[in-house]
């Protein structure tokens, strides 16, 4: 590995490629006509509107073309995360510029016609955003994510030893929490087995129109900030372009001696300790040479150049003649020739093949997406000789098929979570595994190594993030999390679903392992937690996001979450959300009815159910474990009080099954819908979630109108288990209570089973306040096959 120092004819041409970048990047945002200047600038060469952000983009083409330097110099395998988000006109200027743009889109050629449409399609209707987006070749990371690329950084190199990423953060996106968080993520990396993130503090002073808190902070103070994150920073700092040059060429060679010393460290001796990785802080004006002053005020080294910094040049003859000057200091001319192809000496510095950035396969799916190597689920199967067995917990059972995926997949599988691995039951992935740790362990510690499978630590916000990473360059894992916290990433299940479905568009973009989230511990199983910690909400957000990448699953019982938890980790392209209980709870279907079951998605429980051959008088419909339990322990009370009234059980897994199918892939036709749920009966609907959901995703059936839903309507508190759901009314009581109403035809004949349950309410409330635990008819409950 060369270290020579980079000579002075080298760093010319680094500043002409550097001035090509930034050339390309205020054409994108201005130019509608005359790419080259051939002829002096008019106002019809400008386009009407005018959007994009300049602030941060030469700033991020000057640590674009420093990069592309030292990987031919070094052979390095490196992507590039742009964590400021709104610097797309630099990396769509850098892609064009060493030819992966031109090699994705044909249209955009390496001339001036390419050139053109270089930049007219930029924030254009019909072309593309403003920002880093899933459009440009070598991007992994959207940018509207502000915030999570470090943890993306961090999670594209796990189990990626020969990846090196450069993450640039943004000094804005540095105050974000998960941002915040992630400088943590140097603790959790492996020297050997894991690769390597260059963390960038891009520090230009100033957000949209504020400075931003570490630009104005003592510089001894940052420095000693980073120190204590456990960083080696190095800053590179002013605004002279031939220093600048010099400075962030030297610091890089230092850079690549830092990280090959600490892998050489490591591999000669694992139990070295935690290495100080280094890091870069680059502190450079804002609009680095854009216009000085603007209308009197200034702009380059301000917060005025966050966007477009002239802002009316096709309307205003002083601005267009700034803007002119603006693009003639980079003197195109010596840049690009006659046909407007980069100059060869200038293409020259870009790296070969896969080595671009924008080429890189790691930015894409990876290398080598594999599928993951499934032991069979049905081995892990609980037998359910009897309807309402007892199980041990059904995440407890998921476990054990979790511990053999990941002893089976361990370079290519991972359990991420906030420190809830544990307290969600998958403890059986601990016979095989550790946590992933390379800070100190003391004596009391469990579970810790430096290499172990499982990522934990207590932030949502790192853990989706390292989980995304890890899925966009082609690996595959699992998040799970308690179901009220999950909310903290909502932000960014967004921005993944919106890359997912984008990217879907892209005939060049590989399809990727599919986002698998497992909410346990959940809004009815935290009576000991209280109201703080149930909410179920989270499925309704997913709800929103486009049909074609999400999916939401509620299976009733453990055989039940191992066939779906096995189809959720073989999916490609979706979110999968998964709700699942953690307690010790009834189990329903043995394992070869819950893979009939569970394939289909939604299906009658013939066996709990008396309308066969005939049509029903009330569904009775449930979504969710506890859901499932309840309505199943209501048909019972019915069956055996009123054995007249025909009942149909009816059990969704697939939430998108109630959809109509032109609305979800998954959704079920009319004549399906009204098969199951009747045109005309009423319908009792116990559903896990908030019940307006339910009538969300049913409004345009035939029956909507007979669908009455009982489940979380916001009420909670440290309680028992089945005190919650007798305070959101989904308990059997209130169900019974439910069909007695919506069956006026059985007139008095019920009124004394509705007293019944009344009292039994009655009963429960006293119980629990004098005991502190659930009547024995409520604990002690098993399903019976009612007496006709």
């Amino acid at each position: 590995m060369s270290t020579k120092r980079t000579d002075m004819t080298d760093l010319k041409l680094i500043d002409a490629y550097w001035r090509a970048a930034n050339y390309l990047s205020v054409g994108q945002i201005y130019l509608f006509d005359n790419p080259l200047l051939k002829a002096p600038l008019k106002l019809e060469h400008i386009k009407k509107a005018l959007l994009g952000h300049w602030g941060t983009t030469p700033g991020q083409n000057f640590i674009y073309v420093h990069l592309n330097r030292i990987i031919s110099q070094y052979d390095l395998n490196m992507i590039y995360i742009s964590g400021p988000g709104h610097g797309g006109p630099a990396l769509v200027a850098n892609t064009y510029l060493e030819g992966t743009y031109s090699e994705i889109y044909p249209d955009i050629t390496r001339d001036e016609e390419g050139m053109l449409r270089l930049f007219r399609q930029f924030s254009f209707p019909g072309g593309i955003a403003s920002h880093v987006s899933p459009e440009c070749p070598g991007s992994m990371h959207e940018g509207g994510e502000l915030g999570y690329s470090l943890s993306h950084a961090f999670g594209a190199v796990f189990d990626n030893p020969d990846l090196m990423v450069a993450c640039v953060v943004g000094d804005g996106e540095a105050e974000t929490g998960p941002l915040a968080t992630a400088w943590h993520s140097n603790k959790f990396l492996h020297p050997v087995k894991d690769g390597v993130v260059l963390p960038i503090l891009h520090l230009n002073g100033y957000k949209i129109a504020n400075p931003t808190v570490l630009a104005r902070i003592d510089p001894e103070e940052l420095d000693a900030l980073f120190k204590g994150y456990g960083y080696k920073p190095y800053v590179v700092e002013g605004s002279d372009p031939e220093d600048m040059h010099r400075k962030m060429a030297d610091t890089l060679d230092q850079v690549i001696r830092d990280i090959r010393q600490i892998r050489e460290r490591a591999i000669a001796n694992e139990h070295a300790g935690r290495p100080r990785w280094p890091m870069i802080i680059l502190r450079s004006p804002k609009g680095w040479t854009g216009p000085k002053e603007v209308d009197g005020v200034p702009v380059e080294g301000n917060f005025r150049s966050h966007q477009v910094p002239l802002s009316d040049p096709g309307e205003n003859p002083a601005h267009l003649k700034l803007l002119e000057a603006w693009l003639k200091q980079y003197r195109p001319e010596e840049l690009f020739d006659e046909k407007g192809t980069l100059r060869e000496e200038l293409a020259a510095l870009a790296p070969k093949g896969e080595r671009r950035m924008g080429a890189n396969p790691h930015s894409n799916g990876g290398p080598s997406l594999r599928d993951l190597r499934m032991p069979d689920f049905r081995e892990y199967a609980i037998p359910v000789k009897e309807r309402s067995a007892a199980g041990p917990g059904d995440t407890k059972v998921l476990g054990k098929f979790i511990r053999d995926i990941t002893s089976s997949n361990p370079d290519n599988f991972r359990l991420f979570g906030p420190d809830e691995t544990l307290s969600n039951k998958l403890n059986a992935v601990f016979e095989v595994t550790n946590r992933q740790w390379q800070a100190p362990v003391d004596s009391g510690d469990e579970f810790l190594s430096p290499s172990g499978r499982v990522m934990e630590m207590l932030s949502e916000h790192q853990c989706e993030g390292w989980l995304e990473g890890y899925l966009l360059t082609g690996r595959h894992g699992l998040f799970n999390c308690y179901e009220a916290f999950i909310h903290i990433i909502d932000s960014m299940f967004n921005q993944h679903a919106k890359w997912l479905k984008m990217t879907a568009e892209l005939p060049w973009r590989k399809k990727l392992p599919s986002l698998n989230i497992l909410l346990a511990s959940h809004v009815w199983r935290q009576d000991h937690n209280g109201f703080t910690h149930q909410d179920p909400g989270f499925i309704d957000h997913v709800v929103n996001k486009k049909a074609s990448v999400v999916r939401v699953y509620l299976p009733p019982d453990a055989n039940c979450l191992l066939s779906v938890m096995d189809h959720c980790l073989s999916t490609r392209h979706y979110v999968n959300v998964v709700v699942a209980g953690k307690h010790p709870s009834p189990q329903w279907l043995p394992m070869e009815e819950a893979v009939v079951h569970c394939t289909k998605g939604i299906g009658i429980f013939t066996w709990a159910s008396n309308d066969e051959k005939t049509a029903p008088d009330v569904v009775m419909a449930c979504a969710g474990d506890v859901p499932t339990l309840e309505t199943l322990a209501a048909v019972s009370i019915l069956r055996e009080h009123l054995p007249e009234i025909r009942i149909r059980v009816v059990n969704v897994v697939d939430l998108m099954k109630l959809q109509p199918e032109s609305e979800h892939s998954h959704g079920l036709n009319d004549r399906d819908f009204d098969a199951l749920f009747t045109k005309d009966k009423p319908v009792i609907f116990a559903f896990h979630g908030y019940p307006w959901l339910i009538h969300r995703l049913t409004y345009r059936r035939t029956n909507h109108h007979n669908i009455h839903v009982r489940g979380y309507k916001e009420e909670g508190t440290i309680t028992t288990a089945f005190d919650m759901t007798v305070l959101n009314d989904l308990d059997r009581f209130h169900l019974v209570e439910d069909v007695i109403d919506r069956l006026p035809a059985l007139g008095e004949k019920a009124a004394w089973l509705k007293q019944l349950m009344q009292d039994k309410l009655i009963i429960h409330y006293n119980y629990i306040r004098e005991h502190g635990i659930d009547m024995p008819e409520i604990r002690d409950w098993k399903w019976k096959v009612p007496k006709q």
